[in-house]
């Protein structure tokens, strides 16, 4: 019998395998931001976490075949379970930081928060907690939303929050002694979401004599030339979007599969618009921009057959 192979690992210069942990609000961000790169990077042989910050307790059930009482009445336990598919997926190690959900405020003026939600705890408790997983998984490459949470949900602002700030104290001596040893991560990205997306998957379902989902949206989506301008860093994963696809079919509650998610075939995706995109904001390491990998300027040598 012919022997297994795998890919080999990607390592840094020591040898250590390379190290990716992706910062989420919900279960189900990790499917619908950078799946597509978290895959290729798990084929690549590097270790992936995703740090889920609360259970999406209070989450509105979003696709209509799963709007049941019994759902609703479980909601918390579905999304985990949601969440271990995905998990298995994405071939990824997830942890729970176990926070709750604080739901999507509507009315005029917003009500507050609900008491003890992940948007009205502590900030430090909050750093703390993720300051402990960088810690103990020690990440190369870490990313999460921007400042506006990529859409302002408190959790995904709090989670913008304290990824920045558990950056900047996973490696400071004295910052959250009792967090475990220090370890300073090489790079932080955000997620970005960008018009010139858009335009080109529009673009390319017109070509193709398709009905473009995206018209109504460009046509009221106010132009923002320095948020374009803030991309830095494409990394092709068009390889990996069909695996994206089924991580976010694996959060049922969540993703109508006739839904917008899909509106656009899986090979105009992959021709009009092959990479997901983020922007780099820190960096302890040289990394010229603009890049088409987040771990670029991390010194490294060739790896090992992954095991």
């Amino acid at each position: 019998m012919e022997p297994v192979t795998f890919p080999a690992q990607r390592v840094d210069e020591s040898g250590e395998r390379l190290r990716l942990l992706h910062v989420h609000a919900h279960p189900d961000d990790e499917s619908s931001k950078g799946a597509a790169t978290t895959a290729k990077y798990v084929a690549e042989g590097v270790e992936v976490w995703v740090a889920t910050c609360t259970g999406g307790e209070r989450g509105s059930i979003l696709n209509p075949a799963m709007d049941r009482p019994d759902v609703l009445e479980n909601m918390a336990e579905i999304r985990k379970q949601e969440m271990d598919a995905a998990r298995e997926i994405l071939g990824i190690h997830q942890v729970w930081l176990g926070f709750v959900d604080s739901g999507l405020p509507e009315g005029d003026p917003l009500p507050p928060l609900p008491e003890g939600s992940f948007g009205t705890v502590d900030f430090d408790v909050a750093v703390e907690a993720l300051v402990k997983v960088v810690r103990e998984f020690r990440p190369h490459v870490m990313t999460t939303y921007d400042e506006n949470g990529g859409y302002p949900h408190p959790d995904h602002v709090r989670c913008h929050q304290i990824s920045v700030a558990a950056f900047e104290a996973a490696g400071k001596d004295g910052a959250f002694p009792d967090a475990g040893p220090l370890w300073q991560p090489r790079k932080l990205y955000y997620h970005m979401g960008w018009r010139k997306r858009f335009e080109a998957l529009s673009a390319a379902m017109k070509a193709r004599g398709l009905e473009s989902p995206y018209e109504e949206r460009l046509r009221t989506w106010r132009s923002d030339p320095e948020r374009d301008n803030r991309v830095t860093t494409q990394v092709r994963c068009d390889e990996y979007f069909e695996t994206r696809d089924r991580a976010l079919l694996a959060h049922a509650t969540q993703i109508d599969p006739k839904g917008h998610w899909f509106a656009v075939p899986l090979e105009v995706q992959q021709d009009a618009w092959p990479t997901e995109d983020y922007e780099l904001v820190r960096t302890v390491v040289d990394s010229p921009v603009p890049e088409d990998d987040l771990f670029a300027g991390i010194p490294t040598r060739p790896g090992p057959a992954a095991n």
